[in-house]
């Protein structure tokens, strides 16, 4: 009968023991989904952050490709340049004759014509104006003691119209020269036809910091 009685004296600490314990485990496991609900909430937030900074740089992007196209109207519907991701793209044979960096006269007519708009744009923006030279791929021809390499070509294109244009009324603070020369090719250097839209002279308006980069007139 004593016994019987302590079984019964310990059956309640017992119970009360073990309600302790599945209280602590129940606590640990609201804990742990507490964590991990708010690990999932933070991720969700920062994914929908980035997402709408992206959907915000996009409608910038495009709202500035529109805003160029507008600007450029004219030069564009004329054919006689490109407009393509914000960068204004033109023919080497319209600015230059082959292995020259002396404008011809309809492409000094061409940048004039580019100048009021682009200065317009890029004073509302207060961005620069990036003037990119680029080349084909075959070496400079024997005799052209003026040009070491491609590279040396693209850059004095490059000079040479970010020149024409300051002389047309661009401000100097606003435009700066880079070259590439056979780097970056549109299309290839196996036909005549592909290497005739490789040698080109780019303009792209750019954030100021982007100066750092460029060849400087």
């Amino acid at each position: 009968m004593l016994a019987s009685a302590d079984e019964d004296l310990d059956a309640p600490e017992q119970t009360a023991s073990a309600w302790a314990v599945f209280g602590d485990l129940m606590a640990g496991l609201v804990g742990a989904f507490v964590l991990v609900l708010v690990g999932v909430l933070l991720v969700q937030t920062e994914l929908a952050t980035q997402l709408q900074a992206e959907v915000e740089r996009r409608q910038q992007e495009e709202q500035r490709r529109m805003a160029l196209e507008k600007a450029l109207a004219i030069p564009l519907r004329s054919g006689r340049i490109t407009l393509e991701q914000g960068r204004i793209g033109i023919s080497g044979s319209v600015l230059f004759a082959l292995n020259s960096d002396q404008l011809r006269p309809e492409g000094r007519q061409l940048l004039q014509a580019l100048v009021p708009p682009l200065r317009v744009y890029l004073g509302e923006r207060d961005e620069l104006l990036m003037v990119s030279g680029f080349t084909d791929d075959r070496r400079i021809q024997e005799g052209n003691r003026r040009f070491e390499d491609n590279l040396e070509l693209s850059a004095q294109r490059a000079l040479t119209v970010t020149r024409a244009l300051i002389e047309q009324g661009m401000p100097a603070s606003r435009v700066f020269a880079a070259a590439f020369g056979a780097e970056q090719p549109v299309a290839g250097n196996d036909s005549e036809a592909g290497r005739a839209l490789n040698r080109r002279v780019e303009m792209a308006p750019v954030p100021r910091q982007a100066e750092a980069s460029g060849v400087r007139r």
